[in-house]
């Protein structure tokens, strides 16, 4: 076993002894079961269209490991490169998310994903969410730091541009994502009661417009609330599959849900894990997610840089709760909405995205990283 003497001055060095290892231990655990649903769940797709059966598989195991460096690369990097790499990853996100309604591919009714001779396709919106988090709470600690009016200007007009373009895809849950992440930095920087009213009712009246003005929101939301005024076949399902599972599962390979599910292997693949390995896989899976956003949450609280503060917690929310959607949508606890598990459904635009994500959240919340350049 290799060790690291705490007087290790390099980089390395410096890094193991302050990054959080718990946190690291744990999102290597949730890329370690994306490994095993991966196996268990893509066969039937790829064999679907044709394809060898471990396709999907085989693609998977090499954005996981690509994943995994960009993750421990990033972590390395100092505040002030977190800040800096965030920037660019959003002017190239926002740029390429504009493309989209020029070049993109049209899936499922929604312009997402544009695609890449020789590979399959890229989903920009997933490189906006992380980058935006760490944009905008530069610009409000800037903001809180000078009392300027122009960082709470700029980080609004950012943020309302991006979600103006993710509706226009039309992609409301990742705008929701966007915009819970945005609400919660501003819980954390400090606003006016009235403010903080005007938004929640804000909020509340795009959803009721949402509802009126996108067909696929208002049928989600309709089958949502009553079962039977449309088709709930992936829905019922998947919930079928839970109660096939029970408590431990029916074994590996032995589940028939990811071969009646078009997307067992994408926003359902946690309804194979209830199958095959049980509600106790399930619940640690949860334990796992649950762990790495609280203890972000925890470590943010802790610092003394208002901007590494307001990132982390954006980064943090913004991890927990694109898990929490994905879960909750596969045993109908929301409408259904078409979002991945991070590191465990397959697709590289998400895991890369992800692995951004959460290197940017074990930089910021390295121990003494207040003590480093902060911005």
């Amino acid at each position: 076993m290799i060790q690291v003497p705490r007087d290790d001055r390099s980089v390395v060095g410096q890094w193991w002894w302050t990054v959080d290892r718990w946190s690291l231990g744990a999102i290597l655990a949730i890329m370690a079961f994306g490994v095993l649903l991966t196996l268990a769940a893509s066969p039937p797709a790829a064999e679907r269209i044709g394809a060898d059966s471990f396709m999907f598989a085989k693609r998977q195991f090499v954005f996981l490991p690509m994943a995994l460096m960009v993750t421990l690369a990033i972590s390395l990097a100092s505040p002030r490169h977190v800040r800096r790499l965030a920037l660019l990853v959003f002017c190239g996100s926002i740029v390429l998310l504009a493309l989209t309604f020029v070049i993109g591919v049209e899936i499922k009714g929604a312009r997402r994903w544009i695609a890449i001779p020789g590979l399959s396709s890229v989903q920009p919106s997933e490189f906006v969410k992380p980058s935006l988090a760490v944009i905008s709470a530069w610009l409000l600690a800037q903001s809180r730091a000078g009392r300027r009016a122009p960082g709470y200007f700029l980080c609004t007009l950012l943020v309302g541009v991006t979600l103006a373009l993710l509706l226009l895809q039309p992609d409301l849950g990742m705008s929701i994502v966007v915009a819970a992440v945005w609400a919660a930095q501003l819980f954390v920087v400090g606003l006016p009661m009235w403010v903080a009213g005007f938004g929640v009712i804000g909020g509340a009246g795009s959803l009721v417009g949402a509802y009126f003005v996108f067909n696929h929101v208002r049928s989600r939301f309709d089958r949502f609330l009553d079962p039977s005024s449309g088709d709930n076949y992936q829905v019922n399902t998947a919930l079928e599959a839970f109660m096939n599972g029970s408590l431990f599962g029916r074994g590996p390979g032995e589940g028939t849900v990811k071969a009646q599910l078009p997307d067992a292997h994408t926003d359902f693949i946690m309804a194979v894990c209830g199958e095959e390995f049980g509600l106790i896989c399930c619940l640690i899976i949860l334990a796992l997610f649950a762990f790495v956003t609280l203890r972000a949450l925890s470590r943010a609280s802790k610092e003394t840089s208002l901007f590494i503060t307001l990132a982390a917690t954006g980064l943090g929310v913004q991890f927990g709760l694109q898990a929490a959607i994905n879960m909750a949508s596969t045993i109908q606890l929301i409408p259904a909405k078409g979002m991945t598990l991070p590191f465990i459904s397959y697709g590289g635009s998400s895991a890369l995205a992800m692995a951004i994500c959460v290197g940017m959240l074990l930089s910021l919340t390295r121990e003494h990283a207040g003590l480093r350049e902060a911005v």
